[in-house]
């Protein structure tokens, strides 16, 4: 798998973000775009979402995947526990039901122990433990990242696209959220593509990751 970028071009009112732009990303790996201020690393990102159009030059290989995103901003459900948020995104498990359909049928509860039983390891292995019920709006900062970092890996994707994930955390839970990262990805044999937008030269060097400079 992978995505070719080819001549992209972008400008907003007089100010060119990008011109005659051309990259790959290939399967397998943590690319890690670097750029100073203005060079069009985040309007990148959103143009592979989908979010904006490029003026020109095209990107191939993205059709019919699936692309999920942590942005700058966490995006969370404030009023929700940590545990709702994650479940939202997980596969087969969209629409959490009520209590009283769980009754009749248990093969939908045992579904859905597992999956909190694997939402409840996710956040230990990134010092998140205990605080799975707890709704998001009592969380810090840092604690937030790393629910929207666990929202995205526990998500069911090709494509993973990432807006400085890791600032604003400390070095011990950076450290704790690339290794969450990185079996996440070693259990998906690698039939996938991350690009994870970033400044510091440190966060490539703890994901490992190949750098595409803008």
């Amino acid at each position: 798998m992978q995505i070719d970028v080819k001549n992209l071009y972008k400008s907003y009112e007089n100010t060119v973000i990008f011109k005659d732009l051309s990259c790959s990303f290939t399967a397998g790996a943590i690319h890690c775009i670097m750029g100073e201020s203005g060079k069009g690393k985040t309007t990148l990102l959103r143009i592979l979402m989908g979010l904006v159009k490029a003026d020109s030059g095209q990107v191939e290989g993205l059709k019919n995947k699936r692309i999920r995103a942590v942005f700058q901003e966490d995006r969370l459900l404030e009023e929700n526990t940590v545990l709702d948020n994650i479940m939202f995104v997980i596969p087969n498990n969209n629409v959490i039901p009520n209590k009283n359909v769980m009754k009749h049928n248990n093969v939908m509860e045992h579904n859905i122990d597992k999956v909190r039983e694997k939402v409840r390891v996710a956040c230990e292995e990134v010092g998140l433990a205990g605080n799975e019920n707890k709704p998001v709006k009592e969380l810090s900062g840092g604690m937030k990242r790393r629910v929207a970092i666990l929202r995205a890996f526990l998500s069911d994707f090709d494509v993973l696209l990432l807006d400085e994930p890791l600032k604003g955390l400390d070095l011990e839970n950076k450290q704790r959220v690339v290794r969450f990262m990185k079996s996440v990805l070693e259990q998906k044999d690698n039939e996938h593509i991350v690009i994870m937008v970033t400044h510091d030269m440190e966060d490539v060097k703890l994901v490992e990751g190949s750098v595409c400079l803008l």
